[in-house]
């Protein structure tokens, strides 16, 4: 099947007329079967589906947008990319409901690191597509919203976020800013808090899933 993205495949394992989709967005510098390694773990009636992002970085691993440093060492992200994968993984969403028994009703973005930060793009750009979000270890990044992303209805819109409290790839300082973000756009979320790095722990596995369940 030709899509316009990579991608892996978990069927659900409980059929439904139409089931929820779960699309996993990976990190920068990783591919699809990193998160997918939590494919067996998730709930059964969900089209689990781990997207491969556009830019290959060689080696197996790939990115959604480049990241740059300048000469005194500052790290900046390359936006017209990161929209141009924004734009990517909405055209995606829809090619994926039109091959697959995928309720639209039901749209989940897992991301990680970038994927987060692309997951809450969307999102927040397209509240029609994107009914969940679980946002792990990111954080939001406006430039790279829709123009007039604040017009949106944001009423059926929830998003999880979870970050590290010693993150030493993106400051916590920086996720922190995440849960008035959401709150002035009335957008219902929840924000927790690790004791861990750049990564994911058990404890935050169990977190995002239990709240997934309960939505």
């Amino acid at each position: 099947m030709n899509l316009s993205l990579e991608y892996l495949i978990r069927e659900p394992k409980i059929k439904l007329e139409k089931n929820p989709l779960l699309l996993l967005l990976h990190g920068y510098g990783s591919n699809e079967a990193d998160l997918f390694s939590f494919a067996s773990e998730l709930p059964e009636e969900y089209y689990v589906v781990s997207a491969r992002a556009p830019y290959d970085l060689q080696y197996g691993s790939y990115a959604w947008y480049a990241i740059n440093f300048d000469a005194n060492e500052n790290k900046f992200s390359d936006h017209e990319q990161a929209k141009l994968s924004r734009d990517l993984i909405a055209t995606f969403i829809e090619e994926l409901i039109a091959n697959y028994l995928i309720d639209k009703k039901q749209i989940t973005l897992l991301g990680f690191s970038q994927g987060a930060i692309l997951s809450q793009a969307i999102a927040l750009s397209h509240p029609d597509k994107v009914q969940k979000v679980i946002a792990l270890s990111g954080y939001i990044s406006e430039p790279i919203f829709e123009e007039n992303y604040k017009n949106n209805d944001f009423s059926n819109l929830k998003i999880f976020a979870a970050h590290g409290t010693v993150d030493q790839v993106i400051p916590v300082e920086w996720a922190r800013k995440t849960k008035s973000f959401l709150t002035t756009l009335g957008i219902e979320s929840v924000y927790n808090e690790y004791p861990i790095g750049h990564g994911v722990s058990p404890q935050v596995f169990n977190d995002f899933k239990n709240w997934l369940t309960k939505q």
